[in-house]
């Protein structure tokens, strides 16, 4: 959703890397380029002013010119202020004290509110909750049939006494007002927790479809009224959103289609503009694409710092803590990680959802957006068929794996014997790794730490640990090579640079000095 606008507020601290000191003219420079990114974002004016207006101010001061790094400061400034018209803290819902929280949910229709409900009640009774539906959206065509539809793939019961619309042209039976109390009523009476209603939409906002909004809300009272908005409606967000909170003074903003690819400014205004937070952020099209909306998490995705959080709480969501357990003590027992353990570790992922959407979250994933949306899920139901037309003395011992069986496990999973071969190659290299992670030797290739091949950093006795030179037997000639090698030190020691490792020396550093990752020295500033 905020791809452009990432790129772009990306593009504009590059500009800023570097400098020591920031004149006034590089601070008007990129709050100019900043104001340029969030309307073209549909980002309302007055939030782009007001907005631009604070972080000029606050850059210009004290607080930036005695930074050690400007620029990092900015974009410190930036991240806060896209923090506050996000909505500040992350909002809960409000439970009541006594009998069933009513939530009542309102909207444009074509929003995805009938959707939503569905998602909301999952995502509730996941937190514990017995929720229920009531279907007062009588007049949008079988309206009633989805919510059922939805209600069922969610595992929650729906109130629907009347049927609604079928078609365009009949007139709707039932009256949702009463059908909104009797909904609220039954749910009392079975002992549900919560209640959520879902009510008609129009296609524009107009006098009739608020009258009915209004009563229903006078009727039950509810303790939160959630404003269902299409993320991709562009500016005419605001308009919508005041509306709507004029006719029916909702409490809180649920974000819809956050997966599109508009440009999102509908976010970063409607908050902004009536002064209700963001509650709910709408991801996908599946049950499960849907989650707690945190100001300060989506301001970091905007900013390209990732939202590892929000992927650990997904992790820990989807992960099994057994078989975590069982590779664990494979682990500590040295025991060989096998292509069984490998498939266990795929459907793991693959319980976690969509691999795009969680490398997405990885701080500084925009450099390499392109190869994500090049990414082929499909790739894992490959490498699981694969794997699972090996026996299990093949999955066990893949070194008994030779030209034949590739052929025949290359038939059976319907791939390539290259593609066998591909999966071989790169699951003898993990199990390598995993071997010597289990022996405690760290990752190979890293400088410095235990085992882990980079100067100092060979284990002893390992092949790359530097080699000792012996000392002479002569006691004379021993002495004298202990003297050049204090001398040694000490001429070394006098032409260091002075300063701690990010100090003076840190300028000199030379990453090439280092066998580190190719590449790796990009995120050195090199």
């Amino acid at each position: 959703m905020f791809n452009s606008l990432s790129d772009r507020l990306t593009a504009t601290f590059k500009n800023l890397r570097g400098k020591g000191r920031l004149t006034e003219a590089d601070v008007d420079a990129t709050v100019r380029e900043i104001r340029r990114a969030l309307l073209d974002a549909d980002v309302a004016v007055s939030v782009v002013r007001e907005f631009t207006g604070r972080v000029r101010e606050r850059a210009l001061g004290a607080e930036v010119s005695g930074a050690l790094n400007p620029s990092q400061q900015i974009v410190k400034i930036v991240n806060e202020e896209l923090v506050e018209i996000l909505g500040g803290e992350t909002r809960r819902i409000r439970l009541a004290k006594n009998g069933p929280t009513i939530i009542m949910l309102a909207g444009l229709q074509g929003a995805g509110k009938t959707t939503l409900a569905g998602k909301l009640s999952k995502w509730l009774k996941a937190q514990g909750h017995s929720p229920m539906l009531v279907a007062c959206d009588l007049q949008r065509p079988n309206a009633v049939t989805q919510l059922q539809v939805v209600g069922q793939r969610a595992g929650v019961p729906v109130f629907a006494p009347h049927p609604g619309a079928t078609s365009e042209l009949e007139h709707p039976a039932g009256d949702p007002v009463a059908v909104a109390k009797a909904g609220v009523e039954e749910a009392r009476q079975k002992l549900h927790d919560v209640v959520i209603v879902d009510t008609a939409g129009r296609l524009g906002v107009d006098a009739e479809m608020m009258d009915q909004a209004r009563r229903i809300r006078q009727a039950i009272i509810p303790n939160e009224v959630l404003f269902v908005i299409d993320s991709m409606i562009g500016q005419d967000a605001v308009n919508t959103a005041m509306a709507f909170d004029e006719g029916v003074n909702f409490t809180g903003i649920v974000l819809s289609k956050l997966d599109g690819d508009a440009r999102g400014g509908a976010a970063l205004s409607v908050a902004s503009v009536t002064g209700k937070p963001v509650m709910f952020a709408s991801t996908g099209e599946g049950l499960d694409d849907f989650e707690l909306f945190h100001p300060d998490r989506m301001a970091s995705r905007i900013l390209d710092m990732g939202d590892v959080l929000t992927l650990i709480e997904q992790a820990e969501k989807a992960w099994d803590k057994d078989e975590a357990a069982r590779m664990a003590k494979k682990f500590a027992d040295q025991e060989d990680f096998t292509l069984d353990d490998f498939l266990a570790q795929m459907q793991q992922i693959r319980n976690m959802g969509s691999m795009k959407k969680m490398l997405m979250m990885m701080p500084g994933a925009q450099n390499i957006r392109q190869q994500l949306e090049n990414f082929d899920e499909k790739e894992i139901d490959r490498v699981e068929a694969i794997v699972r037309s090996m026996t299990p003395h093949e999955r066990v011992a893949p070194k008994i794996i030779n030209g034949s069986r590739r052929a025949r496990i290359a038939k059976g999973s319907g791939v390539h014997v290259s593609e066998v071969n591909g999966l071989l190659e790169r699951f003898a290299q993990a199990q390598k790794m995993m071997k010597k992670l289990a022996q405690g030797g760290g990752m190979p290739g890293m400088p410095g730490m235990p085992g882990l091949g980079g100067p100092g950093g060979g284990r002893k006795g390992g092949k790359n640990a530097p080699k000792k030179k012996a000392r002479s037997g002569n006691p004379a000639k021993a002495a004298q090579e202990l003297r050049d090698a204090e001398a040694k030190r000490a001429n070394a020691a006098s032409a260091a640079p002075s300063g701690a490792a990010f100090g003076q020396g840190a300028a000199d550093f030379d990453p090439s000095s280092l066998n580190l990752p190719k590449g790796f020295d990009k995120f050195l500033g090199k």
